[in-house]
């Protein structure tokens, strides 16, 4: 009970953070510094890689394959940091794009981006307690709430890619 309790105060406080931190650093330009603008294709293969590397860590769970389900959701997450690292230095040297559409694509891309960015701070809390739960040995817990997690890791991982394919005209 004490490291649940340990476990989710920091998940609480990690789960805040992070989306704070990052509206934050969206205000802040480093002045002078060249724009970094190899990265959007840079992340958004990392997004497509993130979620392949998903379903196949569903695959091998399926399969009885726990070590390797284990590992590729450490690469997940992993891809996730390095994700918002590169997402973080991007838009510290960039101006935000604006996204040159009009009509229902560009109604179609807003719904894409808006559920984007809201499923990904949505996920934060889920993604850190199913990760506390499997390695805790809870495993019933564990896959109650991977049923939630997966689906919404899922769709962050794919709609980031098609964000990034629908703005890449305009950069």
């Amino acid at each position: 009970m004490a490291n649940e309790t340990k476990y989710g105060i920091w998940i609480k406080i990690v789960s805040v953070a992070i989306p704070v931190v990052v509206a934050i650093l969206f205000t802040v330009r480093i002045p002078d510094v060249e724009p970094l603008s190899f990265l959007p294709p840079i992340y958004a293969t990392i997004n497509g890689l993130t979620a392949l590397l998903l379903i196949l860590a569903l695959r091998a769970i399926k399969s009885g394959k726990r070590a390797l389900h284990e590992r590729l959701m450490k690469i997940c997450i992993g891809l996730s940091l390095v994700f918002l690292v590169m997402y973080i230095a991007y838009h510290m040297t960039s101006d935000p794009t604006p996204f040159g559409a009009e009509g229902a694509i560009a109604y179609l891309y807003y719904f894409i981006l808006i559920s984007h960015i809201i499923l990904s701070i949505v996920l934060i809390p889920l993604v850190l307690t199913s990760y506390v739960r499997a390695i805790q040995s809870e495993f019933d817990p564990h896959k109650k709430i991977a049923k939630i997690t997966f689906p919404i890791w899922l769709y962050v991982a794919v709609t980031g890619v098609v964000v990034y394919l629908m703005i890449s005209p305009y950069y």
